[in-house]
């Protein structure tokens, strides 16, 4: 819902918070596995880590923007988003 003083110039200003959360989200995740493997950063990894930033990016623009889902499935998304990531990154690696 737009507030009483709304323009359109303001219309996309949420998208670099957005983006800064999800990159430092998808970091503090990705940050035990860097750990664990040495610090060794390769193509999965780094694919791994975008991967999940726009994941997280277009969950949480849904719940806030969008408000096409609320907050119990958009913290369910996320916890699936940590065990998915948990599961198969060490598949991929090795």
């Amino acid at each position: 819902e737009k507030q009483e003083e709304y323009t359109p110039f303001y219309e996309w200003d949420y998208l670099p918070a957005l983006l800064c959360h999800s990159l430092s989200w998808s970091f503090m995740i990705m940050l035990p596995l860097a750990v664990y493997y040495g610090f060794n950063v390769n193509g999965v990894f780094i694919s791994t880590f975008f991967v999940n930033a726009m994941w997280h990016a277009v969950m949480d623009n849904s719940k806030a923007n969008l408000k096409s889902t609320n907050l119990v499935i958009d913290q369910l998304f996320h916890l699936l988003q940590i065990v998915v990531t948990f599961a198969f990154y060490p598949l991929y690696v090795g």
